[in-house]
């Protein structure tokens, strides 16, 4: 990757010669973004209005000469982390957006051919966790292009709906897990390495699937599991971007910034939308199980 400023002219030079490879883009301060001779072109524009560009492709060199740009290499992170035990074709599974009282809950399964675990290395990904926003916006357009996935997204009002029916967090996310992982073992039946980040001991969660009926089992279980199968980092990596696209369709239509979890900052913010938009309509976008809810209702 290559990063560097630009000026106002080179700006407007690069949006006029990239007008034809512009492609969709979502993200805070980002103002253009290209696909470009096997390279994705982001521009940035801060508050001060300067602008920052970031190459980062095959050509990355090659376009920051011919626009002369001053820019620094950065070296990709490689995740050549020691722990990963399992390198085997595979299917592995993970969720996010548990404990955000905005934020719908995902869960992602995803398929990783042994061929492709080097791809996933020169990529940088691992647990999402340890990833910012910036470059979850900037691999997960690649990954989902290239790896099969089952992404599954539990909306915040389904959710109380179906906490309302006896529901609780850790079977919603069991039974989850394992329709996400049968959609994919219907595309790779042939599989045998099925890994998933475990939430809850495996005795508890196969009894958290007795009404399932198709039961995935030959689970290989392991806590932190992003650390351990390349699919499920994967997977973690995914299903943040989708938490992030999710985040940002919220902003566009209430113009605000949406926290994540459920801490002060959640807090505060539940209190300005509730007097912004009504207790109704508050109501309606959160997981109303939530300590907050209740304490600002």
């Amino acid at each position: 990757m290559i990063s560097g400023k630009i000026t106002s002219s080179q700006y407007q030079q690069i949006i006029q010669e990239l007008s034809k490879n512009k492609i969709e883009f979502k993200g805070d301060y980002i103002v253009f973004k290209a696909d470009y001779l096997k390279t994705i072109i982001t521009i940035y524009q801060n508050k001060r209005l300067q602008y920052k560009i970031l190459l980062d492709g095959l050509n990355e060199e090659t376009i920051a000469r011919n626009w002369q740009i001053d820019g620094i290499k950065k070296e990709r992170k490689i995740n050549d982390d020691p722990q990963w035990i399992e390198f085997d074709n595979q299917i592995g599974s993970d969720e996010v957006g548990v404990g955000d009282l905005f934020l719908p809950m995902i869960v992602v399964a995803s398929y990783v051919d042994k061929k492709d675990i080097q791809m996933l290395k020169e990529l940088g990904v691992c647990d999402s966790k340890k990833l910012n926003d910036e470059k979850i916006m900037s691999i997960g357009p690649k990954l989902i292009k290239h790896f099969d996935f089952s992404k599954l997204t539990l909306t915040n009002q389904k959710y109380n709906q179906m906490i309302e029916k006896g529901e609780n967090l850790n079977t919603l996310k069991a039974k989850m897990h394992n329709q996400a992982l049968n959609n994919m073992i219907l595309k790779h039946p042939y599989v045998t390495k099925i890994c998933v980040d475990q939430f809850v001991d495996p005795n508890t969660y196969y009894r958290y699937l007795f009404d399932q009926a198709n039961i995935v089992d030959r689970i290989m279980f392991k806590t932190k599991g992003e650390s351990y199968y390349p699919s499920v980092a994967l997977s973690s990596v995914i299903a943040r971007y989708a938490l992030l696209l999710e985040k940002e369709k919220l902003e566009k239509k209430y113009n605000c910034q949406f926290p994540f979890g459920s801490g002060k900052k959640a807090d505060e913010f539940l209190l300005a939308f509730k007097q912004k938009y009504g207790l109704t309509k508050m109501r309606s976008l959160v997981k109303s199980n939530f300590k907050n809810v209740k304490d600002a209702s």
